[in-house]
């Protein structure tokens, strides 16, 4: 019992530092589209994946996202809340259930590498479906922008965290646990 409260009040501090991050630093990273920006959210969100498993993961993503719905990022209502879980959520589930089955340092950059392209894959047919249909954007001019914006912005972004976590991950992983 001590242990699954450690744990929850530990996942709660994760996904408050997530929430910080986002608050404190985020810029955009593609000129072409300023509402794209790079913040360093999922590094705690990965941190914790990589601590308490893949579901832990994806609890701090879906809590994460949901408080960052309803402050933050309260303009881009249920949309941006599922397109906020999309892509953190794929990449935590990609990269902690690869790395809960080889604790390494080369299977964390597996799994991190993976879980980044897998995050740049799921977000194509994501932002296909989701800004054409509730944001009101033309499919063509969606179609236009994943070559030269998604795809880019997901890659930068997900290797931008992954890189950090693969840096901080072994130092910070006795004190989250």
């Amino acid at each position: 019992m001590k242990f699954e409260v450690r744990k929850l009040c530990t996942m709660a501090i994760l996904a408050a530092l997530s929430l910080v991050l986002v608050l404190l630093i985020h810029f955009p990273i593609i000129p072409a589209a300023p509402w794209l920006e790079y913040d360093p959210a999922e590094v705690p969100i990965l941190i914790g994946g990589f601590v308490y498993g893949p579901i832990a993961g994806l609890i701090i993503t879906v809590i994460t996202a949901l408080i960052q719905a309803l402050t933050v990022s309260a303009q881009s209502g249920w949309v941006g809340f599922v397109m906020h879980v999309i892509p953190t959520g794929t990449l935590v589930l990609v990269s902690s259930i690869i790395y809960k089955y080889n604790k390494t340092r080369k299977g964390a950059l597996i799994a991190l590498i993976i879980a980044s392209i897998a995050r740049t894959a799921v977000m194509i047919p994501a932002n296909l479906f989701f800004t054409v249909r509730y944001w009101g954007q033309p499919l063509e001019v969606v179609k236009a922008s994943i070559v030269p914006v998604i795809i880019p912005f997901n890659l930068i972004k997900s290797v931008a965290n992954s890189l950090i976590v693969f840096l901080v991950y072994k130092s910070l992983r006795k004190i989250v646990k």
